[in-house]
């Protein structure tokens, strides 16, 4: 085992992942006029709109404290996902050329377009922090257990990447379909709603979504104790450790399947 981790963390594989994810930043804001600011602006656009929606229209968010930092935090952690997943999905056919020429480890590739994304989550997990302190949002010390969940979300986007990415090399019509599944994604998961007004009757299953688990938990250490939280919905720990199962299930399969793909990458793209 140690000799795998040595192997995986070798000061050159972080040189590459390091190079690539720097190439992937400037090439994605090369020739914009606002640059790396557009990772800022398109959730605070999103949040705009749904804020005016959910609390003017339909009202969702009358009952939520602190509405707007548990509305925004939520759109960063799905902005988040999008950008992991969609950008993991193209990450062995974007890299193609360089793939045929030169014999890299692909998983580098998956993995530097993640953290390209966290990036981007970061800047935006700044203006989270800039609305919770102008929304008078009291600050716990189970704001500092936010990371550890930051970090579940981010093996849940790598995992998923890999499979996408893995998939995507054969299957083309893989991007029409995973947008699909984000229209549905979107709405299953508490995003712009409560978990406390899903129905009883499939409460328990949309507890069970890493997504919901991750999304409900990070509410609940930054913005409000009153948050439900999966855990909460069963009142035990299966609430947390279902998800957990879920992600290394779909993750040990995830790998596999790219490991098992990744020999024949170059012939297939």
């Amino acid at each position: 085992m140690t000799e795998l981790i040595k192997n995986y963390f070798k000061p050159s594989n972080i040189s590459l992942i390091r190079e690539l994810v720097a190439s992937d930043f400037k090439l994605r804001y090369q020739g914009s006029v606002l640059g790396y600011l557009w990772s800022l602006l398109r959730p605070l656009f999103m949040f705009g709109v749904l804020y005016i929606v959910f609390t003017h229209v339909i009202r969702v968010g009358d009952k939520v404290p602190y509405y707007p930092s548990y509305l925004l935090l939520g759109l960063v952690l799905w902005t988040f996902f999008i950008e992991s997943t969609v950008g993991g999905m193209n990450a062995i056919t974007g890299h193609g050329d360089m793939i045929r020429k030169v014999s890299i480890p692909k998983y580098l590739i998956v993995i530097s377009t993640m953290l390209s994304a966290f990036v981007n989550f970061s800047l935006n997990m700044v203006v989270v922090l800039i609305f919770m302190i102008f929304g008078h949002v009291p600050f716990t010390l189970t704001i500092l257990l936010a990371p550890l969940v930051i970090i579940e979300l981010m093996i849940f986007n790598l995992v998923i990447s890999f499979l996408l990415s893995a998939l995507y090399v054969k299957f083309r019509d893989l991007s029409h379909i995973w947008d699909v599944v984000l229209q549905a994604l979107f709405y299953a998961a508490p995003i712009i709603y409560s978990l406390a007004i899903v129905p009883k009757s499939i409460i328990k299953i949309d507890a069970i979504d890493p997504m919901t688990q991750i999304f409900q938990d990070m509410r609940y250490l930054m913005i409000t104790k009153k948050t439900l939280t999966s855990e909460g919905v069963f009142h035990s720990l299966v609430g947390l450790i279902i998800p957990l199962v879920i992600i290394a299930a779909i993750g040990l399969f995830s790998v596999w399947y790219f490991k098992k793909s990744s020999p024949k990458f170059a012939e297939d793209l």
